[in-house]
């Protein structure tokens, strides 16, 4: 066997394997633990050929959030056999967290993993394509994505940007967020002082609510010193290991704002183009398999986490159903109106919409009903 076939089996052994660790990978939050490495192929390593700076959006820390870039960064450095290196930064560190996409677009890095949300300032229809009130469940999002135009719509919104979007994260329900006092009404909303982020905030400050938008990181002490009565974030496991939970006790349920919450991993466009086919499709493989990955995981942590509530004196409390019916009434108020001010939101929420109404056929049927 000459030596350009055994490299040749080895990349091809290890891009299998990415896939597969990917589909079936455990789900505890741990170290990543590289495949078995085949001895014939040891002291081979292809040559570095792309070895980026990313700057990512949550600490490498964080459970499940931070945890998916390590995972996307180990199978893209083994399936190509050392050939791409995704050299992590957390927040702050090259660029701050709500700074990714600018940075990446203005060449500054090649390649940044975030929550597109955060472009909300300056590009008004981002939100759409990371986290929707009352929208999307996370497999819905996936097969819109991939299967109904989700993926060119967003790639159209970033071209101009100078930005290639990989759908590269997927986790299910953010909390509806944790509350000092218990939320029993609309009255008990309004001037309530909260951290909210993307289209929920908007939502939410008109019905009376005093948002601000802070990172993950700054949260608690705002939380703790009163700056802040309230606050959503994210799953539960990533809440606690903040210390959410030893300010407020009140944990409420569902997470009506962000029914999916995507990642993406955005990469400068003229670098994106600059790759291999080859390259190319191996960093795509490595983000399908993260999204698949990351969702997996983020589903199987949250029960115990719950369970666990009432040894810390933790609530969980779901949000009273006029609460949320007014909640809805007033996203969709939203959404219209942001439509009707911007003809990227407009497009892409028309596609969202007849999506759902296509997928709500299959949907209605298929699956059992929530009380089996």
């Amino acid at each position: 066997m000459t030596r350009k076939s055994i490299t040749n089996k080895a990349a091809l052994t290890a891009v299998i394997s990415a896939f597969v660790i990917g589909m079936f990978g455990t789900l505890a939050v741990r170290p990543i633990n590289p495949p078995a490495v085949n001895p014939a192929a040891q002291g081979i390593a292809a040559q570095v050929r792309l070895n980026w700076r990313v700057p990512i959006v949550f600490p490498r820390t964080m459970p499940v959030l931070g945890e998916n870039p390590v995972y996307l960064a180990a199978m893209i450095d083994q399936a190509s056999n050392g050939a791409i290196k995704f050299n992590l930064f957390d927040p702050g560190e090259v660029v701050p967290a709500f700074a990714i996409t600018e940075a990446v677009r203005d060449g500054k890095v090649p390649a940044g993993y975030t929550w597109l949300g955060y472009d909300q300032g300056k590009i008004p229809s981002s939100p759409l394509i990371s986290a929707v009130p009352f929208g999307m469940e996370p497999w819905e999002y996936s097969a819109w994505w991939y299967e109904a135009g989700g993926r060119e719509l967003t790639e159209n919104l970033y071209v101009e940007h100078n930005l290639m979007p990989l759908y590269c994260g997927m986790t299910g329900p953010e909390t509806a967020g944790w509350f000092r006092e218990k939320i029993e009404s609309l009255e008990d909303v309004k001037g309530l002082k909260i951290r909210f982020a993307g289209l929920g905030g908007k939502v939410i400050e008109r019905l009376g609510a005093s948002v601000t938008m802070i990172p993950g990181g700054e949260i608690f002490q705002a939380l703790e010193k009163g700056a802040i009565d309230a606050t959503e974030f994210a799953l539960p496991i990533v809440d606690q290991s903040l210390g959410f939970n030893r300010v407020a006790k009140f944990n409420y349920y569902p997470g009506w704002h962000q029914p999916f919450t995507a990642s993406h991993l955005v990469v400068n466009l003229k670098v994106w183009r600059q790759l291999s086919n080859a390259d190319q499709s191996l960093i795509e493989l490595g983000c399908t398999a993260a999204v698949t990955r990351n969702l997996a995981q983020a589903e199987a942590l949250q029960g115990d986490v719950i369970v666990g509530f009432a040894d810390i004196g933790v609530s969980a409390e779901i949000l009273p159903e006029p609460l949320l019916r007014e909640l809805n009434r007033v996203a969709d108020e939203i959404l219209d109106e942001e439509a009707a001010k911007d003809a990227d939101f407009a497009e892409i929420l028309a596609s969202q919409r007849a999506f759902r109404k296509s997928y709500a056929e299959w949907k209605s049927r298929a699956y059992l009903p929530r009380d089996f």
